[in-house]
């Protein structure tokens, strides 16, 4: 008896979530203007042979830059299907660059930037609740553990990852989704006292939108948490095309510490804490490939 061959849509149906093989598919438009200010002065920075296809340039993915306002952002952009594949080729451990960054930073590294900016929040909030957004397998949650023994920890993430970090009790709620849908928003409105974005930022195809559910999901007076590449660090124009945010394909946006504090100030958010958090975690032996800064911002009482 004869088999009937698998098309993509055949396995994508006995598949449900996940991503269908690529179909060759070209990027999204090619923007001529800034995301966040809307200004038509952009410069190229470094391209690299990793990420999305440049139609211009085949193999190449370009990062413009915003000679206004100093945003950084992938253009073009990864379709929608791109950036759902490759969350579900990480979360199956199957993307063989992303292990070798992981080698090369380090997970003691990252463990010590997790504690650092867990223990920033200290002196601001006692929080009871938290919601770490982007969680991945939960290891930022793990290590915060140390420094908030009697904090409740939820995790979010879009990939199957956030339920094998509830499975290996890293996080009490596993929450899969993205924070902008709908249901995630009405169901988890107004429930933590912090919510934390440990390099998050720079996944999402709209950062602005993700800042506001942030603060939809925050009870009043809490705080959000936030880390974040910083595109106009040393090590970025050292390193230029081998610098490791420009080199991941997710990383849509690069949003400068300075626009990131008059947004959340137009949001009515109190700046608790704005820092360059990199002395924090990376030994002075080592080159400092991800410089990031991190800002913690307190929810307003009321609506502004």
């Amino acid at each position: 008896m004869r088999r009937t061959p698998r098309t993509a849509a055949t396995r994508l149906a006995e598949s449900p979530g996940e991503p269908a093989p690529d179909t060759g598919r070209l990027p999204e438009p090619r923007r001529e203007n800034c995301p966040w200010c809307g200004s038509p002065r952009l410069r190229g920075r470094p391209r690299t042979r990793l990420g999305t296809p440049d139609p211009a340039r085949p193999g190449m993915c370009g990062v413009d830059e915003c000679r206004d306002c100093g945003h950084v952002f992938r253009n073009p952009r990864p379709t929608a299907e791109e950036l759902a594949r490759h969350d579900h080729e990480v979360a199956e451990g199957r993307r063989g660059r992303d292990r070798f960054a992981a080698r090369l930073l380090g997970a003691r590294v990252s463990a010590r930037r997790h504690r650092a900016a867990a223990r920033a929040l200290g002196p601001h909030a006692e929080p009871e609740s938290w919601l770490d957004v982007g969680t991945g397998q939960g290891h930022f949650c793990e290590a915060a553990k140390e420094t908030h023994p009697y904090t409740s920890f939820d995790g979010l993430d879009p990939t199957r990852r956030v339920h094998r970090a509830r499975v290996a009790g890293r996080v009490e709620e596993a929450h899969r989704g993205h924070l902008t849908d709908a249901s995630i928003l009405t169901r988890l409105r107004s429930r933590y006292d912090v919510v934390s974005m440990i390099h998050h930022l720079e996944r999402t195809p709209d950062p602005r939108a993700e800042l506001r559910a942030a603060l939809t999901v925050l009870r009043p007076g809490g705080h959000l948490l936030v880390e974040a590449a910083d595109p106009g660090c040393a090590s970025g124009r050292l390193l230029g095309t081998w610098w490791v945010p420009y080199r991941l394909p997710h990383h849509l946006h690069l949003v400068p510490q300075a626009n990131l504090l008059a947004e959340l100030e137009a949001l009515g958010c109190a700046i608790v804490a704005a820092t360059a958090p990199a002395a924090d975690h990376t030994p002075p032996r080592l080159i400092r490939l991800s410089n990031a800064y991190r800002v913690i911002a307190r929810r307003p009482l009321s609506p502004a």
